[in-house]
């Protein structure tokens, strides 16, 4: 097997495990989204901390998060457990329709935002799929009365994540960790609140409840850590065309699982919006692909 069909197996692994992850999370659906994610955010560092500990390379974390990068780590880290804590709320509250929307969304609101912030050139076809984008958000939030809070979230803070890292220079599983480090003393407070009773009522917190919920809590961290690893690796051994475009496996699961395995309402707007956010898409590939 070709390094180049590894590396396109790894990503295309990454993408389904990403787009059928809100099974998982609906699993865990009678835990609070926020525990949901304090738990992530443990067991993420558990993971990677092993991972950068075995590997001998504490020193390359330790100058991430004793540097002047940490800054940089911080606001990546705020930025990213929005992004999280937003899409386990709608898996556990039934929005998966409109989070699949934002995942869809976000290469172009990335684009969007390198116009906006590095003065980035868009080509004519960039413009139009930007432009075509718009149109279908300004579409929907008049159709339904309400603007895709879930969809534009989780798009812009994936954008937003996206410009952070590229200002740091170190390896990313080194900043994902660090990324899960500093966020990690804040998610041990609050699961200690929870289970001892720190304004909270004591015993509140859904770990150790029953061995499904705690085994299901626990994996947490190799879900998330595991497919960035893949990721990492397949990245290494494609060509960006073809990255991009098997990103879109993900969000189309999300799409498939919400509406006939969730049963989530589509709406016309949501069937008159996804068509023509699916044509941006396909013009923004295509102008990738011929660069």
């Amino acid at each position: 097997m070709s390094e180049t069909t590894k590396g396109f197996l790894a990503i295309l692994s990454t993408c389904v495990i990403w787009g059928v992850c809100g099974i998982y999370y609906k699993w865990l659906s009678h835990v609070p989204p926020i525990e949901v994610l304090a738990h992530r955010t443990v067991w993420s560092f558990a993971f990677f901390g092993t991972i950068i500990l075995a590997q001998g390379r504490i020193g390359v974390l330790r100058r991430l998060l004793t540097g002047r990068s940490v800054a940089l780590v911080a606001l990546a880290a705020l930025t990213i457990s929005l992004n999280w804590f937003v899409y386990i709320w709608s898996v556990t509250y039934g929005h998966v329709v409109e989070a699949s929307l934002g995942y869809f969304i976000f290469p172009l609101v990335a684009v969007a935002l390198g116009a906006v912030v590095f003065r980035e050139r868009l080509g004519r076809a960039q413009a139009l799929a930007v432009g075509l984008a718009a149109v279908a958000v300004g579409f929907l939030t008049w159709g339904l009365g309400v603007a895709p809070w879930i969809a534009m979230t989780l798009a812009v803070t994936m954008g937003l994540y996206g410009m952070v890292k590229k200002g740091l220079h170190f390896p990313s599983d080194i900043t994902v960790t660090g990324e899960v480090a500093l966020l990690t003393p804040f998610a041990l407070a609050w699961l200690a609140a929870l289970h001892w009773g720190w304004g909270v009522p004591a015993g509140s917190g859904a770990f150790g409840s029953d061995w499904t919920t705690t085994l299901l809590l626990m994996i947490s961290g190799v879900l998330t850590g595991g497919p960035l690893v893949l990721f990492a690796y397949g990245a290494q051994r494609v060509k960006l065309g073809t990255l991009g475009i098997l990103f879109y496996v993900n969000p189309t699961l999300q799409f498939l699982i919400a509406v006939f395995l969730f049963g989530e309402p589509l709406t016309v707007w949501h069937m008159i919006a996804f068509p023509v956010i699916w044509l941006a898409l396909a013009i923004y590939s295509a102008a990738g692909f011929r660069r």
